[in-house]
């Protein structure tokens, strides 16, 4: 299992974080988005989403109607389980349909629901470090999303300056 941890100082590093996985995701990808209230599970999926083409403005947290579709230049799906009692009641939704979609799906509290996620899928775990800093990981499960791990890291890594 691939992981990499990514520490964002502030919310535009995390916008850094979501544009960069825009970029590197599969054609159909599941993102299991894990983390306390407030951690900022919606923030990312609004860069993300940015990224792909929609408003920001427009993402919002589907926990009252479960999901929300939006249409950029890639397609993104945003599930939140956080409502949910069990996975049956989250089985329910069909989630497969969005899971093999060529699309990015976002599942917030993605914990709640873990053994429901396709075998391919990209873990983010988001851990508040301060007021506005993160510290994210990244954890690939299956070989896809191994991959595409390996081209956020190439995407994210900046060279030390010179003294």
């Amino acid at each position: 299992m691939d992981r990499y941890v990514y520490e964002a100082a502030d919310e535009e590093a995390t916008a850094a974080l979501g544009a960069a996985l825009a970029e590197v995701l599969p054609e159909a990808a599941v993102v299991a988005l894990c983390g306390t209230l407030g951690a900022g599970k919606t923030r990312l999926v609004q860069a993300i989403a940015e990224a792909c083409g929609v408003d920001r403005r427009d993402v919002v947290s589907p926990t009252f109607v479960l999901a929300h579709e939006y249409r950029g230049r890639r397609t993104v799906y945003h599930l939140d389980a956080y409502r949910l009692r069990d996975e049956e009641e989250f089985l329910a939704l069909g989630p497969e349909e969005y899971f093999e979609k060529r699309a990015i799906t976002l599942v917030e509290w993605a914990d709640r629901v873990a053994a429901c996620l396709p075998r391919d899928h990209l873990e983010v775990r988001i851990e508040v470090t301060g007021e506005s800093s993160r510290r994210v990981e990244l954890i690939a499960h299956g070989q896809s999303m191994a991959e595409a791990l390996g081209r956020l890291q190439s995407a994210m890594w900046k060279p030390a300056k010179p003294a």
